[in-house]
């Protein structure tokens, strides 16, 4: 209940800088009604107009792009719009983003149906989730190498391309303020999209207004990213003094791909020395439901390669990623969602493993981005919990370290309901 507190209140944060813009007439055309939800299965009653649908973003690969918008609760005309992205990279918004953080609905444990999430951002903003990749959830290509060549720079391409071609299908949204969201590996894509649209607003004669974004728990420069990780797992005894002198000793942490004896030191802590915890909130239980998925996922947890990293809060239930998955993959509720509309050669999965393994650019720091980005004027926030183990505070810090900015509000505890939080007394804040 912290974590979602701390979510809540720091998007209130942003909206409380946001304007609300010039308003569009609030007009609708036969696309966006096509895309309209009128209820999903199981949900219960809300005042909020919802839609999804897809967006095709590259004709000649047939490569279309999934989204779900919640519009905000109250006065959504005068709400700015946000754009939630989940990691990875190959992890899909709607499972995470959507059903696990910051949705208005959780998937009950049966997955026969929804409840409110009282934490919802759509309460202060219209939430736009988006899943991207193609190949991420319901999003597809018909070029199947699509799913096999892909990387940070396409994945800024389509979104970008989808954002305009979305705002074509609800223009009341073109005159609104946008800010961009996400966690884990979209500290990638959250700054490289906003680079773009910068840069697309420089020679467009209909700009996106773009006033800002915010990361979590970010990935954003592969040796600063990796060398606090190992840092935090010594820190907080989960790995021996013997392990974590042996990681920082052969280990690279610049490379995507590091050397067999690095790769087994990994594994030797993960498998041997971490016990059987949750590496995305190692306070709380895991999910220890025997489904033969522990191994697997595991494996795809490798901490010092971005590329594997499929990072989530795991908030109460450590199991609501099987509910997600079960719940998306009912007829009933692809069909409300206008979802898996060209019979998708593949069940929906939370993520994807083809995506994840052949990932092509995962190298690039994000460090000369937010120096352009900052120049540009754009508000950026960066936030990191403290029981992540997979991006960590320590990875943060040693990250916006080197950007060398000056300190204008000094530290200070964040407190709920008069006590200092356990998941927000590390919480690392920039606003530049």
């Amino acid at each position: 209940m912290a974590r979602e507190k701390l979510l809540v209140s720091m998007v209130l944060a942003v909206l409380l800088i946001a304007g609300t813009g010039s308003i569009s007439v609030d007009g609708k055309n036969e696309e966006e009604e096509a895309d309209r939800i009128t209820s999903l299965p199981g949900q219960p009653k809300v005042s909020f107009q919802q839609f999804s649908g897809y967006v095709t973003v590259n004709e000649v690969a047939g490569r279309a792009l999934f989204y779900w918008l919640t519009e905000a609760v109250d006065d959504p005309l005068s709400k700015p719009l946000v754009v939630w992205l989940n990691g990875g990279p190959g992890c899909s918004s709607v499972a995470y983003g959507a059903s696990e953080e910051i949705g208005p609905f959780r998937i009950n444990k049966t997955a026969s149906g929804l409840y409110l999430n009282k934490f919802s951002w759509n309460k202060l903003a219209n939430v736009l989730f988006l899943e991207t990749p193609a190949g991420v959830g319901f999003s597809y290509s018909n070029r199947s190498s699509d799913l096999l060549d892909t990387g940070d720079h396409r994945t800024a391409e389509d979104s970008l391309k989808f954002l305009i071609r979305w705002m074509d299908r609800f223009p009341r949204y073109k005159n609104r303020d946008v800010y961009l969201s996400g966690e884990s590996y979209a500290g990638h894509y959250v700054p490289q999209l906003a680079n773009a649209i910068v840069n697309y607003n420089a020679k467009s004669k209909n700009p996106i207004r773009i006033k800002g974004f915010m990361v979590g728990n970010a990935v954003t420069d592969n040796y600063y990213d990796n060398l606090g990780t190992v840092t935090y797992w010594w820190s907080h005894a989960m790995i021996s003094d013997r392990t974590y002198k042996q990681l920082v000793n052969i280990c690279d942490f610049r490379r995507q791909k590091e050397s067999d004896e690095c790769e087994s030191l990994y594994y030797y802590a993960m498998d041997k020395e971490f016990g059987n915890i949750d590496q995305y909130n190692i306070y709380a239980p895991p999910c220890n439901k025997s489904d033969g998925s522990k191994t697997t996922r595991h494996h795809m947890r490798l901490p010092h390669q971005p590329r594997p990293v499929f990072n989530h809060f795991s908030g109460y239930d450590p199991c609501i990623e099987r509910y997600a998955e079960a719940y998306y993959n009912r007829p009933d509720v692809q069909k409300a969602l206008h979802a898996n509309t060209t019979g998708i050669p593949y069940k929906w999965t939370a993520c994807s493993e083809t995506l994840n393994r052949n990932w092509n650019d995962t190298d690039n720091s994000m460090l000369p981005i937010y120096r352009s980005l900052i120049a540009a004027g754009l508000r950026i926030w960066v936030f990191s919990g403290d029981v992540d183990s997979v991006v960590p505070v320590t990875a943060t810090r040693y990250a916006l370290e080197q950007l060398k900015l000056n300190t204008v509000i000094p530290w200070y505890p964040w407190y709920v309901k008069k006590q200092v939080s356990d998941l927000a007394s590390t919480l690392v804040l920039f606003n530049y």
